[in-house]
């Protein structure tokens, strides 16, 4: 299916018709739209072939694709950048990092890095050796992380070779020390506990968007070259300290990284690009996730990464 297999009829006395092969979508025309109007898809309109660029990625698609087999791609910020690193790998892209010994957190642990506190943290430490208090970092299995300089040298190298930054954020609920106000990677091994010291709070969008406009920034000043692209986990939370339900905080804590990354998209920053991986799970695919209500089902998984890969890969 092409453009021309959609037609679009408006007058202001007559109502707005949308036409894709035999399905008709119907709107009071009477109303003033603005200068850019995009009406909500059908479900049929949504299984055709040009769907993708028309409802889900336009707004942001880049002008063309970018990442070759010989790009260097680093990609980290949740487990669903694990997702993206592992279907780039299995097609022959070159993802630094995977496949080499380097001892760096943003690999080693990049799964754990879900909210853009420690994410500009270590980009922070690692171009500008930002100095860092020991025993606020927690690994996957509640050992205490150091901010070892051979680590940060080896994080520095990591990146200053990077192309394509790949960063997906997934929380906006974190603990903090009291002390610092410095945001954890994770909750806070029990062992470890200090109600003195550690604290939980629902971070605000403003707080995310200047975040992610440092990340941008440091990659302004070292990385110049480098293109970001930011990507929203749609992998919910698995439990909320706030004292309210689950499917409500997650809700609350997806929109507030959500508004933030469209701010910044908004502020339209070269080489800066959002992939819709959020609204595909969300808001196209049916009954998206496996039992365990989180995890997205693996053969959505594998379209979005052909997704991704239709958007940004030349060899795609």
């Amino acid at each position: 299916m092409t453009d021309d297999d959609f037609s679009f009829h408006a007058t202001r006395e007559k109502p707005v018709r949308i036409k894709s092969d035999e399905d008709i979508q119907t709107f009071n025309g009477s109303w003033y739209r603005g200068e850019s109007t995009n009406f909500i898809p059908s479900k049929k309109m949504l299984q055709s072939s040009s769907a993708f660029r028309r409802f889900i990625i336009k707004g942001y698609e880049p002008p063309a694709p970018f990442i070759d087999k010989s790009t260097v791609v680093t990609a980290f910020g949740s487990c669903f950048a694990q997702n993206i690193s592992k279907w780039l790998l299995d097609n022959g892209y070159n993802v630094l990092g995977k496949k080499l010994n380097l001892n760096s957190h943003i690999i080693r642990f990049g799964e754990g890095l879900v909210n853009t506190f420690a994410i500009r943290e270590q980009l922070e430490w690692a171009f500008e050796n930002r100095s860092l208090e020991e025993g606020l970092w927690f690994g996957e299995n509640k050992e205490i992380v150091l901010p070892d300089d051979d680590v940060r040298d080896a994080t520095k190298t990591l990146l200053m070779k990077t192309e394509t930054l790949i960063i997906t954020v997934g929380l906006s609920e974190v603990w903090f020390d009291k002390v610092s106000g410095r945001a954890f990677w994770r909750t806070v091994p029990a062992e470890n506990f200090d109600n003195e010291r550690h604290g939980f709070r629902l971070t605000t969008v403003e707080e995310n968007r200047e975040n992610l406009e440092k990340i941008v920034e440091l990659r302004d000043r070292y990385i110049p070259d480098c293109n970001i692209i930011f990507t929203l986990s749609p992998i919910p939370l698995m439990a909320t300290f706030r004292d309210i339900n689950c499917i409500s905080a997650n809700t609350v804590s997806k929109s507030i990284l959500r508004i933030a990354l469209d701010d910044l998209m908004g502020e339209k920053h070269d080489r800066v690009y959002y992939f819709p991986s959020y609204e595909l799970v969300k808001e196209v695919y049916p009954d998206p996730f496996d039992d365990d209500n989180r995890h997205p089902k693996k053969p959505y998984i594998q379209e979005i990464m052909q997704l991704f890969a239709r958007a940004y890969c030349e060899d795609t």
